[in-house]
């Protein structure tokens, strides 16, 4: 019996230009089910710090009771802190400690590993799990933590957000960054550079973009490749979707307009919706 969802909507055979990385496989099953031809093109490669002195510095803090509140933004980047430290620490030292704090999970992914490692949630931010969704969570109930001259360490992932840690500081907190992983343009640029020959040809019906990471890098390799004016006019002149409001941010900065963005921030959500249009 076929999926009814996808017999409803469909992007009827146009070219579906999409940037995930680490689900590139999944986003072009999905594009293919609801009846477009994926380009999928990945514009971000993980690249784990050398030096993790930061996520040490959190441990030797947390051990010696020196933390408030912990906020975990990401699954990967929860996952990795945790297996840094048992390089140097016992698990079984390390969970309780946490499991003290005012835990913080941006999202389901976070959430899920923290779950897995059963340590207790004490707030989950609701959707669209941004970083405002946190700061509203902790200013309006805050649950064991006062940012006035509460220690809050924060598990950034990617590229830094200074606006949230200036917010967090602004409130009184004191905070400490602990930096985990940082994003970098695929080492074979090959597969970005076709996709946006694609776009700029005019092939190109619909754009999705699911991180602001994947914004910048798209542009980036675009000004690499002479062609920024190009790609900034095909993106105006076909459908861009993109997952949420941080990505929408980074779009819209750039002076791109974001023709949809889902109720729920998940790919899925985002190529249905997409092909609903």
């Amino acid at each position: 019996m076929g999926d009814k969802t996808s017999e409803k909507v469909g992007f009827g055979g146009l070219e579906v230009v999409a940037f995930e990385s680490r689900r590139a496989q999944e986003m072009a099953t999905l594009i293919t089910r609801y009846g477009g031809v994926p380009i999928v093109a990945p514009a971000m490669r993980e690249v784990p710090r050398e030096e993790n002195s930061a996520a040490f510095t959190f441990a030797k803090k947390l051990l010696a009771g020196q933390l408030d509140a912990v906020i975990f933004m990401t699954g990967v980047g929860t996952r990795r802190l945790i297996e840094i430290l048992e390089t140097r620490y016992a698990r079984e030292s390390i969970i309780p400690k946490l499991a003290s704090l005012t835990v913080v999970a941006r999202g389901p992914k976070p959430g899920q590993v923290l779950r897995e490692l059963q340590v207790p949630i004490t707030i989950m931010v609701p959707e669209p799990n941004t970083w405002r969704e946190i700061l509203q969570e902790l200013d309006d109930n805050p649950r064991g933590i006062t940012l006035r001259g509460g220690r809050i360490a924060v598990q950034e992932y990617g590229v830094p957000n200074e606006l949230f840690i200036r917010e967090l500081e602004g409130r009184g907190a004191e905070v400490l960054r602990v930096p985990i992983y940082q994003w970098a343009l695929p080492e074979d640029l090959t597969p970005l550079g076709t996709a946006l020959a694609r776009l700029v040809g005019g092939y190109v019906g619909v754009a999705l973009f699911t991180t602001a990471t994947q914004v910048e890098h798209v542009l980036k390799v675009a000004a690499i490749s002479g062609i920024s004016d190009q790609v900034l006019e095909a993106l105006r002149n076909c459908v861009v979707c993109s997952v949420g409001p941080a990505c929408t941010e980074a779009l819209v900065a750039h002076g791109i307009a974001v023709d949809l963005e889902p109720q729920h921030p998940k790919m899925g959500a985002l190529v249905h919706d997409a092909a609903g249009r």
